[in-house]
């Protein structure tokens, strides 16, 4: 376990200072707001819109606490407008991030999708990530996870979204199961939906992720 942490840190990578909690942690551990031209806070979990980027754990407390004490106007020594649904816009953006990765892995040929499809990569090969729909049939999902952590006892497994979701970001019906192969898009997928389950944990009592 402590290899493994180190080797966590050693990916982190650059950091920022959350400007709630004052914590320095790693950039992809934090979501980035930036103000618009109209002085609008909007924010930005992939860091690419232009600004200043001010730095926040993504924890719906934490959002509360910056708006609450005007910390974001603060942090950027400048009068911002907050919209009244910062933290529904902040879930929704990371949500958006995680199913554009999920649609880019399908695209580069890295995720497969659907029970059989699942089962047999799981049975033949390595596997880098498991997603499954929130609202699946318990004893499907149950045999997969288990199938799963049988030959990958380290698999994150994750069940943030509903097979619609799931289903749109393939570009295809509903879908209740998507594996993603071990690389670079399913390292950076890992790193987003901890995000949201960080978001989600405050609404629905803990991270959804399923473990048999």
């Amino acid at each position: 376990m402590q290899a493994a942490a180190m080797s966590e840190h050693e990916r982190s990578g650059p950091e920022r200072r959350c400007i709630a909690s004052g914590e320095v942690r790693p950039k992809d551990e934090l979501v980035r707001f930036v103000v618009a031209p109209d002085g609008t806070l909007v924010p930005d979990p992939a860091a690419r819109l232009p600004g200043r980027g001010l730095w926040l754990s993504p924890r719906r407390d934490m959002i509360e606490k910056a708006c609450a004490r005007n910390l974001f106007a603060k942090a950027a020594r400048a009068s911002i407008r907050l919209p009244d649904d910062l933290l529904e816009q902040t879930e929704r953006a990371l949500r958006r991030r995680c199913l554009d990765l999920i649609g880019l892995a399908r695209r580069a040929g890295e995720a497969v999708a659907g029970y059989e499809k699942v089962k047999g990569r799981l049975a033949t090969g390595p596997a880098g990530l498991l997603i499954q729909a929130t609202d699946a049939a318990d004893d499907g999902r149950r045999k997969v996870a288990a199938l799963a952590k049988a030959r990958n006892p380290d698999l994150p497994v994750v069940a943030l979204f509903d097979a619609e979701e799931l289903g749109r970001a393939l570009g295809r019906s509903a879908t209740v199961h998507v594996l993603l192969l071990p690389g670079r898009l399913a390292d950076r997928l890992k790193a987003e939906v901890g995000r949201l389950a960080v978001m989600v944990a405050e609404t629905d009592g803990g991270p959804r992720t399923l473990d048999p």
